[in-house]
């Protein structure tokens, strides 16, 4: 299997604060991976490491066998995409105006090729008839749906999902773990993701990392339901089964 993103021996802080010690794994090519654990365990601080928002305290982390660097940069910001958890969409510009904006910044495209590609990334999430409507004018859902067509616009090794389901209902959260369940059969795409839905995690996720924060460090590593049944860390075997799951 191919590596997409590795973590070798990384620590994961801001200001010279370590909140993460010697975290090591690896997100194959077509996964959906997890980022699990309480509220300040470290997670998002480790995806702003991941999507270069922040470079690592100590450690390697690489990107389709690529390090993290001021050299890289520019090269990996391109080869991933990131659905922030409000969505993140640009109020002025239209729900297509979004899609195509990384396009009309990083892509050779012609603008009726830039244009037919967007319209097609939002054909992808159930979206075309809302090319010409603002984010004002849509649902929540709908918003994080754009923000993935806009994710995928350059066509990346990795799109990252900060908190997917978050401020969305049930039914609106499980169409969006379809949506993702979908993209991965139909594109080959690879997510990593943050959230706290244990629905979601469940429904998508083929493997997860675990981060505790009372031991600053990732406590565990497997499928869901292994974690769930089997782990011999009770910490992660309780974060799994809470609210009644068994």
């Amino acid at each position: 299997m191919e590596h997409i993103v590795e973590l070798e021996h990384v620590d994961a802080g801001y200001g010279g604060k370590t909140v993460l010690s010697d975290v090591s794994f690896s997100v194959e090519r077509g996964e959906i991976f997890a980022l699990l654990g309480g509220s300040g365990c470290g997670k998002s601080t480790l995806m702003k490491h991941m999507i270069g928002l922040n470079p690592v305290l100590a450690g390697r982390l690489t990107v389709a066998g690529e390090e993290w660097s001021a050299a890289s940069r520019a090269r990996l910001c391109r080869r991933i995409g990131v659905m922030y958890q409000s969505g993140a969409l640009f109020g002025s510009m239209t729900c297509l105006g979004n899609v195509m904006l990384p396009l009309e910044e990083f892509s050779p495209l012609s603008r009726r090729e830039r244009r037919a590609k967007a319209m097609e990334l939002l054909a992808s999430v159930g979206l075309e008839d809302a090319a010409g409507k603002m984010p004002a004018e849509i649902s929540g859902g709908m918003k994080k749906r754009v923000a993935i067509a806009r994710a995928m616009a350059l066509d990346p090794d990795v799109v990252f999902l900060d908190e997917p389901g978050a401020g969305l209902d049930p039914l609106t959260s499980s169409a969006l773990d379809e949506l993702v369940l979908r993209l991965r059969e139909e594109r080959g795409m690879t997510f990593i993701m943050v959230t706290h839905e244990l629905d979601s995690i469940f429904a998508t996720a083929d493997r997860c990392a675990v981060f505790d924060a009372a031991r600053r460090s990732m406590v565990a590593l497997g499928a869901p339901r292994w974690l769930a049944d089997e782990c011999e860390d009770e910490f992660t075997r309780m974060f799994l089964r809470r609210g009644g799951r068994a």
